[in-house]
């Protein structure tokens, strides 16, 4: 079942996560969004590395490797 997640706009959280733009904001929003509806159930702390991985903070090795880990959790 899908759940909403909070997300301020004027603030720019996300699940209590800060942004530096709405634009990344709503870039990972839109990224958790869609896998929620595969049964992705976010946390601030997956959202923190979905946020680094987006703006380069995380490469694409990382990031498999934290899945994989499952450290999102």
């Amino acid at each position: 079942m899908y759940k909403s997640i909070s997300i301020d706009r004027n603030k720019l959280t996300l699940m209590g996560v800060q942004f530096e733009n709405l634009e990344t904001l709503e870039s990972t929003a839109n990224a958790i969004g869609s896998n929620m509806f595969e049964g992705f159930e976010p946390t601030p702390k997956g959202i923190s590395i979905i946020r680094d991985y987006i703006v380069g903070k995380v490469n694409f090795a990382e990031f498999i490797k934290i899945a994989k880990d499952k450290a999102y959790e």
